[in-house]
């Protein structure tokens, strides 16, 4: 009895201490949460993938990214559907207007994962309904596969066709720094969180001297 008791107690002590060290100390249970700590602990560098889209000339993501004294909020969508891109539609329509009111340099972009559909004009007409502002929030596209294929492994974006011309993905707000380095991943439920962490960076961006620990 006693050898059974004891032999339970270890088992038990050898799970917890194998839960704490997968989840970081208990700080995440999913794959997702574990991909959003490691961003934070370690900001992520962006391939240099061409991309072009709504008032944007060919050029690498991270030259576009890389704006003096700028940070982006980002997400990945495509133009044909008709579930969560719409909700992300919607959510940075509302981070557009707060921005249109006090704009310390934060800017958006939407970046479609269905490069060889959604051209430049493709966008320019998704656009148009949203009343985006291309002064606060553009579009992209990645047209190249292999390029496309590169960053969504790097930036953790999953995208999974479905056969019929869908896409089953993930979705959540991206935060870029100054440097065009992926430094935060937020749920689409904090899009405030995301745009006060956006304006923190960017004031920083702006003011170097005052920068402190993130």
């Amino acid at each position: 009895m006693l050898r059974t008791v004891l032999l339970s107690l270890a088992l038990l002590g050898g799970g917890f201490s194998a839960a704490a060290w997968l989840t970081h100390d208990f700080q995440v249970w999913t794959d997702e949460g574990a991909r959003r700590l490691e961003v934070a602990l370690r900001p992520v560098p962006v391939p240099a993938v061409t991309v072009d889209g709504t008032g944007i000339a060919p050029s690498t993501l991270p030259q576009l990214l890389a704006t003096p004294g700028h940070v982006t909020i980002a997400d990945f969508f495509y133009t044909r559907c008709k579930t969560v891109c719409l909700t992300l539609g919607s959510s940075f329509n509302q981070l557009q207007a707060a921005l249109a009111q006090d704009n310390p340099g934060v800017q958006l972009l939407s970046i479609s994962f269905d490069g060889g559909h959604d051209t430049p004009n493709i966008l320019r007409h998704y656009a148009r309904p949203l009343g985006a502002d291309p002064a606060i929030w553009r579009f992209a596209r990645v047209a190249d596969p292999t390029e496309q294929a590169a960053l969504l492994r790097q930036l953790g974006v999953v995208v999974i066709p479905d056969g019929f011309g869908d896409y089953e993905h993930n979705a959540a707000l991206l935060v870029f720094d100054a440097q065009g380095r992926m430094v935060r991943v937020f749920d689409l439920a904090e899009q405030d969180l995301a745009l006060n962490y956006a304006r923190h960076l960017a004031r920083q961006a702006q003011h170097p001297s005052a920068q402190g620990a993130v």
